[in-house]
């Protein structure tokens, strides 16, 4: 990290899968991170694996679709850590059905922990990043953005992360803040594996058949998104912006 200035993160959905892994890679990268989750006691073992590691974090309870308790907990962190300048917009949820079958709360609950969750953080951080004159937001979008069946509302959730990546991009480039988008394939997480329970398969097999669509012949880890997210949240992403990269092991008809 070229500043000496240790630089705030939060990451939404960090309990888990690949919000913590973003969390603990983050750290170790020199940041100081709050670790956010629906429920702050969900976030305790992140925090203890980022501060064993020397790191410093804190533990945020949040439901990002409620504006209240965003502002609350933005302002938490900016008193707690400092003014955050980096943003990981990854809380998601499924909630999967053919359309036929799909209720409209289910499509209200997707598409308001992904969308609106990620338009009331972005929002409550930017002005944060506005005054550092420096900002890193990182939308997690997803290769189901493309299409995928039984996933209508997911699907529409992540191809709109990617259009809204997009104009943040245009409307926040002159204050020195970036805006891209990750997009997954198939990754093992506990989401994966409830899709794998849906599907009425066992994990191990569902990820063994998932592999062989797979060019590089195996399923991801939260670590490989990991990685593509600290990349888009350093100095050396400063002229990347607007853009959406799929971490998904290949390419994607």
């Amino acid at each position: 990290m070229s500043t000496t200035e240790q630089r705030i993160a939060i990451v939404t959905g960090a309990a888990r899968g690949i919000g913590a892994a973003t969390a603990i890679r983050l750290a170790a990268e020199g940041r100081a991170v709050a670790v956010l989750d629906l429920e702050e006691s969900a976030c305790k073992d992140t925090v203890q694996q980022i501060t064993a590691a020397g790191g410093r974090a804190i533990a945020v309870g949040a439901d990002v679709s409620d504006e209240a308790q965003v502002e609350a907990a933005v302002a938490k962190v900016a008193e707690e850590l400092g003014a955050p300048t980096i943003l990981v917009n990854n809380a998601g949820v499924l909630r999967d059905n053919l359309l036929f079958k799909m209720s409209a709360s289910d499509w209200d609950t997707v598409m308001n922990v992904h969308l609106r969750g990620a338009f009331l953080m972005t929002r409550a951080v930017q002005k944060h990043m506005v005054d550092a004159k420096f900002g890193r937001v990182v939308n997690l979008s997803s290769s189901s953005a493309l299409g995928n069946r039984g996933q209508v509302n997911y699907s529409a959730a992540k191809a709109g992360m990617q259009g809204f990546t997009k104009t943040l991009a245009f409307e926040l480039g002159k204050f020195g803040v970036t805006a891209n988008a990750v997009a997954p394939g198939f990754i093992a997480t506990d989401m994966t594996a409830a899709t794998a329970a849906r599907v009425g398969m066992g994990f191990e097999e569902f990820q063994a058949a998932a592999a062989t669509q797979i060019p590089v012949q195996r399923v991801g880890r939260p670590e490989d998104v990991a990685g593509a997210i600290a990349f888009f949240t350093g100095d050396d992403a400063g002229f990347v912006s607007g853009q959406v990269l799929y971490v998904a092991g290949g390419p994607l008809n």
